[in-house]
């Protein structure tokens, strides 16, 4: 197990966003210091990754430990191919951008979101997959060859920068505080239809865990290592939301045939996927295991404490 030093200077590139907000407040509460950096006002440091030379002179300056790449582009639940194009845009071009920030800053440590999706859009049986298995394979329409290179050139930039240790957290579904809310006034409205097939599970995580991995990353992870990263009860689609609207008094969400929902292009593929994922090497290296074992315990948290 490797171990990096605490108290650790860190920029977090998307520190405002839904889940870099729960990293920066998991980090701080493990003795480091974390600098944002973004487009907001909230950030210490304010930048737009897709713009190089801005970038590269915000950092100017400044020395950080560790940087984590937890930026993204998506402000609401992608339902079309076109909704991933800034996302994909900045796993490329971003990342590059980045990587080349961390270095101006003196940075040892690269810590970077990916995605289990990374593995293939589709179905995978019922083996869990491990990270041995393959990622990044060809898409199978371009479309999806566009989302899966996204996620292939970030986690080779990462792996690959000299004199950056590297290291990829492979992130299931996200839900939970600050994430799951967004779905609740869709779900009062009835305007979030859901597949009638119950065949396919997906990997989950609930927010506050994934940030519990970033932080353990940081401080142990291997270098040029990737690490699956989610709750131990893979759920489809459709029965997570139905938790969802179980879990906090909402109305049943209808249901329709799968095929109808093709023209929700993205939405469409990620329903229609069946993908199960280990995190035995995240446990083992890491010492990480979720809080919340299920997104029907970790929805009930969520309740609980009023987020």
């Amino acid at each position: 197990m490797t171990t990096n030093r605490k108290n650790q200077s860190i920029l977090l590139a998307g520190a405002s966003g839904v889940l870099g907000r729960h990293i920066a407040h998991a980090l701080t509460e493990a003795g480091h210091k974390v600098t944002g950096l973004g487009r907001s006002r909230d950030n210490g440091i304010r930048a737009d990754l897709m713009d190089r030379e801005a970038l590269l002179r915000a950092v100017d300056g400044h020395h950080f430990d560790t940087v984590i790449h937890a930026a993204t582009a998506l402000r609401k639940p992608p339902m079309r191919d076109r909704d991933m194009d800034a996302t994909d845009a900045l796993r490329n071009r971003g990342t590059a951008h980045l990587v080349e920030a961390a270095h101006a800053t003196g940075a040892r440590r690269f810590v970077a979101e990916s995605m289990v999706f990374g593995y293939g859009y589709g179905y995978h049986g019922d083996r869990p997959l491990t990270e041995d298995d393959p990622f990044g394979p060809l898409g199978r329409t371009p479309p999806l060859e566009r989302h899966i290179a996204g996620m292939r050139t970030k986690e080779r930039l990462t792996f690959e920068s000299e004199a950056l240790e590297g290291i990829a957290l492979r992130f299931g579904l996200f839900y939970g505080p600050g994430g799951t809310d967004a779905l609740l006034p869709l779900l009062r409205r009835r305007q979030l239809p859901l597949p009638r097939d119950r065949d396919r599970v997906l990997p989950w995580v609930e927010l506050t865990d994934a940030a519990r991995a970033v932080a353990a990353a940081v401080e142990r992870g291997r270098p040029g290592q990737a690490y699956n990263i989610a709750d131990l009860t893979p759920l489809g689609f459709r029965a997570h939301i139905e938790d969802v609207a179980g879990t906090f008094g909402l109305p049943k969400p209808m249901t329709v045939p799968l095929w109808l929902m093709r023209p929700m292009s993205y939405a469409h593929t990620v329903m229609a996927s069946r993908l199960r994922v280990s995190c035995a090497k995240a446990e083992r290296e890491l010492g990480w295991t979720p809080r919340h074992p299920s997104s029907g315990e970790g929805l009930a948290a969520m309740r609980r404490s009023g987020r």
